[in-house]
């Protein structure tokens, strides 16, 4: 039974600061209400300047940054669309609203991304099979970018082009250059979960400016420059709000303290629970800086009888917030009857991930004697499993 005199720990909860009320009084000040004003711009400039990108587009999800760059790229019926596995259903459905087929890959045990091993086995066979994918979503996870120099040199060889789904891994660093920015097209979420949140929003970046012209125009309805309304392809309503712009614009402001402190929750998980040999945190590439959105664990059966379902229904009933890690899109009944990859022919890692992972309480605001209350139940959770 959850205690109810215990003070609610979430798993990552919004994060506002003194800013954002700033930006969205000068909206209703100047009755910027609607979905256009002077927020979304500057917003898209400052993020475009933050990642280093040409430009910028604000919309109203990173799904609809997803779908948008979809249909730039030019993905229609019948064509296929390389996609990790391990992952959100959000990366995926794009794949069919454009009415293509998605084809998973697998993780790689090192980094928990897509896996270069899995990616050169699928584009190796679609290629004598003459199906080559008509672009390939990598979904940097958790906060940790994928390896895309490897990633990057196979899709180049096959001349696919590269869409990052970067909800989850805005702040995040690969070689030095921002998380989102290697691809033709990086999409960012400011879902209310997220390292910085606009309630709901996205924004997708590039250096190919004509694409985002398109992909402004294809969000606003696909209005044609006239004094009626004209339409001449379809659209869709996919455009961020000014009011969320302002809040947005205010993140940004404390985007790098924001990252600063769950890198900081990360150690502090890892360093509190070093002893426990029932637990393995998700590995740290070498090659950038992760942003540790959310600190992640597995339970090595090997040490312990626990399963994740044991200690999510443990926690919650300490009012405390826990999560499975995401459930591979192979084994979703939406999407069971596509093909997928796994990281060796006898090896699937993101089976292995989701059947013993867990997510922790992550979030920026989180207290040290929160997080040290958390701390302590881990430990009575293994000391008695």
């Amino acid at each position: 039974m959850m205690n109810h005199q215990t003070k609610r720990i979430y798993l990552s909860p919004p994060h506002i600061g003194n800013l954002e009320m700033k930006y969205v009084r000068e909206a209703f000040q100047n009755n910027w209400i609607a979905p256009v004003g002077p927020h979304i711009t500057l917003f898209e400039q400052e993020l475009a300047a933050y990642t280093g990108s040409k430009g910028a587009v604000a919309i109203s999800s990173g799904t609809a940054g997803i779908h948008l760059a979809l249909r730039a790229i030019g993905v229609q019926a019948g064509d296929s669309v390389f996609c990790s596995s391990f992952t959100f259903v959000a990366s995926a459905n794009p794949i069919l609203y454009q009415g293509a087929s998605p084809v998973f890959i697998d993780s790689d045990p090192a980094t928990w991304n897509m896996s270069p091993k899995a990616l050169e086995r699928a584009l190796i066979e679609a290629d004598q099979e003459g199906k080559l994918p008509k672009a390939v979503i990598v979904v940097h996870l958790y906060g940790q970018n994928a390896d895309m120099e490897r990633i990057g040199r196979l899709c180049t060889q096959y001349n696919v082009p590269i869409i990052e789904d970067a909800a989850e891994s805005l702040g995040t660093t690969y070689k030095g250059h921002a998380s989102g920015t290697y691809g033709h097209f990086g999409i960012y979420s400011f879902n209310g979960n997220k390292i910085i949140t606009t309630s709901n929003g996205g924004m997708i970046v590039s250096d190919d400016l004509e694409a985002l012209e398109k992909i402004r125009k294809w969000s606003t309805q696909a209005k044609e420059k006239a004094n009626h309304y004209q339409h001449t392809e379809v659209g869709y309503n996919y455009r961020m709000s000014n009011i969320l712009a302002g809040i947005g614009r205010g993140q940004l402001r404390v985007l790098d303290q924001r990252v600063k402190a769950r890198r900081k929750i990360f150690e502090t998980y890892q360093k509190e629970l070093s002893h426990l040999d029932a637990i393995s945190f998700m590995p740290v590439a070498t090659y950038g800086e992760p942003t540790h959105w959310l600190s992640c664990f597995t339970i090595k059966p090997e040490h312990t009888q626990a399963t994740p379902d044991q200690f999510i229904n443990e926690f919650e009933n300490h009012n405390i917030e826990t999560r499975r890690l995401w459930k591979p899109m192979h084994l979703q009944p939406l999407y069971r009857q596509y093909l997928y990859y796994s990281h060796t022919e006898n090896k699937s890692v993101s089976d292995e991930l989701f059947k013993q992972g867990i997510c922790l309480p992550s979030g920026s605001n989180l207290s040290a004697k929160d997080q040290k209350r958390i701390i302590k139940m881990i430990n009575q959770f293994f000391s008695i499993h």
